[in-house]
């Protein structure tokens, strides 16, 4: 079983995303914004983590940056479902930023799962 931080404004994404892990096996901790996810990565150990692009108080982008720069080998996964210069341009960004995979909403669950499986793995 692995330790996920799930990080999403959106608390029906929180909500399915987090039940898509569980049922998977592993323990997953949620936070709404990027400000709550950088206090409870303190609280960690975490194997991955899952952070949308788009929020309030502290986006994704400043998020992964954060988390990258004091845990340079927690894998990370992006995702994100649009913004005023759709995903793919968040998206890009968040690689050359150290996110290790991302991901467009709306994705299915087999391709969410396969990429934390393999994240897990490596």
């Amino acid at each position: 079983m692995s330790a996920i931080l799930l990080v999403d404004d959106d608390l029906q994404v929180l909500d399915v995303l987090g039940e898509m892990l569980r049922l998977e096996g592993h323990s997953v901790v949620t936070a709404e914004n990027g400000v709550v996810a950088l206090e409870k990565i303190k609280t960690g150990p975490f194997d991955l983590v899952v952070a949308d692009i788009i929020m309030p108080e502290k986006e994704g982008l400043e998020t992964i940056s954060s988390i990258r720069k004091k845990h340079g080998d927690l894998p990370i996964i992006a995702i994100c479902g649009g913004g005023r210069i759709g995903p793919n341009d968040y998206l890009e960004a968040a690689k050359h930023i150290g996110a290790n995979a991302t991901l467009d909403k709306p994705f299915a669950r087999k391709e969410f799962t396969s990429v934390v499986d393999s994240l897990l793995v490596s």
